[in-house]
């Protein structure tokens, strides 16, 4: 697609429309492997509160989202890859009659439509488990969680995990998506106890580890025996995830994503290894090459584009390219659709946008091949003179 037909496909209201979902009963098979990620996320787990990403967003927030114009803005963007959510950070799913919730006052099935248009396509679709933190279980199980703040707060106890398990079964057998992003997979921030350990926790220490609880004056963050449990928990919680995910469709792609690639708690883990695709979420390549020697030669990098990271997507986006790196970005949605206006964004030179505009601004011409100097106007577009 050249220039002028890139702009013109965005802004001519309508030309770019999947078709409706109603029209999507017959399940296609699952798009091949994109020899190039090109991805992106609205991101449904932030409320658009002066463009801030907390609190998560409350339940119901974008429970309107019309699978049909979402597909047409991924496809506008010109990505080959949605990200969307199973379950968002507010406990509550993104499809009907499952083992969770439903958002309340969910108008369409989401995620279930979104797959079936985007597979007509060729597009994949991902959902998305934040793994450490659930308000909805935290507030269901106070015995089990440290509360249910926006931040890390549940410990990887048996019942956690067979919760997890089913929802992800659940998620995968009864969308049909071709994956899904776990996000967060960290230790529980225990400071609405004051650092004092739930008894949960201590039980699961005590299963780990072997021997009893030894007190938070001496299990402090920096002691060995802290890491070497933290370790052993995030890889019993890695290794029930995949096992689900796998279970449901062992072509099930695994998605991690982490905003801190060399945290000991993680580094060199059979997790960097098993998992089939592996993010940078801060975003430099920098921290992509730092586990390149840590994951399996199946599993595929990418990295991150977002305002919160404050990377100049005018370089890494074309460093990730020349290096076979995926791309990915999310921003928080603007309007009660959950969508973002691509008009004022694409149709305007890229040195006049900033944040999260000037990522989207950069990636959709990446992922349409045109120049970074493509601009369109009134339906037309001309590459700036050299």
């Amino acid at each position: 697609m050249n220039a002028k037909s890139f702009f013109a496909a965005v802004l001519i209201p309508g030309l770019v429309v999947a078709g409706r979902a109603e029209n999507a009963s017959v399940k296609p098979a699952a798009p091949a492997a994109n020899k190039e990620i090109k991805a992106y996320c609205l991101d449904f787990n932030w409320a658009a509160t002066g463009r801030k990403r907390k609190p998560f967003a409350a339940p119901g927030t974008w429970a309107g989202a019309d699978p049909v114009a979402h597909v047409a803005w991924y496809k506008a963007m010109g990505a080959n890859v949605i990200q969307t959510f199973c379950v968002s950070c507010n406990g509550y799913a993104w499809y009907k009659n499952g083992v969770v919730p439903e958002q309340p006052g969910l108008k369409h099935d989401f995620l279930t439509e979104v797959v079936k248009l985007c597979h007509k396509e060729g597009m994949q679709v991902f959902g998305y488990f934040c793994i450490a933190s659930n308000p909805k279980w935290g507030k269901d199980h106070p015995d089990l969680s440290y509360g249910a703040p926006t931040t890390y707060h549940i410990p990887y106890t048996d019942e956690y995990l067979a919760y997890l398990s089913a929802s992800i079964k659940d998620a995968v057998t009864k969308t049909g998506i071709d994956g899904f992003m776990i996000d967060w997979v960290w230790m529980p921030n225990r400071a609405s106890t004051t650092n004092k350990w739930l008894a949960c926790e201590k039980k699961l220490y005590k299963q780990l580890m072997g021997g009893e609880f030894p007190g938070e004056d001496v299990l402090t963050e920096k002691s060995p025996k802290h890491t070497e449990y933290s370790r052993k928990a995030i890889d019993r919680c890695w290794k029930a995830i995949r096992k689900a995910a796998k279970e449901a469709n062992p072509n099930c792609i695994i998605w991690l994503t982490s905003n801190n690639t060399t945290h000991p708690h993680v580094v060199n883990s059979d997790m960097y290894k098993e998992t089939d695709w592996l993010m940078n979420e801060c975003g430099s390549m920098k921290g992509v090459d730092a586990v390149k020697a840590m994951v399996g030669t199946h599993t595929r990098l990418i990295t991150c584009l977002a305002r919160w990271n404050g990377q100049d997507a005018t370089e890494v986006v074309p460093e990730a390219l020349k290096a076979g790196i995926g791309l990915y970005g999310f921003t928080v949605p603007r309007n009660g659709g959950g969508l973002v206006p691509l008009e004022g964004i694409l149709s305007r030179p890229v040195s006049e946008l900033q944040g999260d505009d000037r990522n989207i601004a950069v990636l959709a011409r990446a992922y349409h091949g045109v120049s970074i100097d493509a601009v369109g106007q009134d339906g037309k577009c001309e590459e700036k003179a050299k």
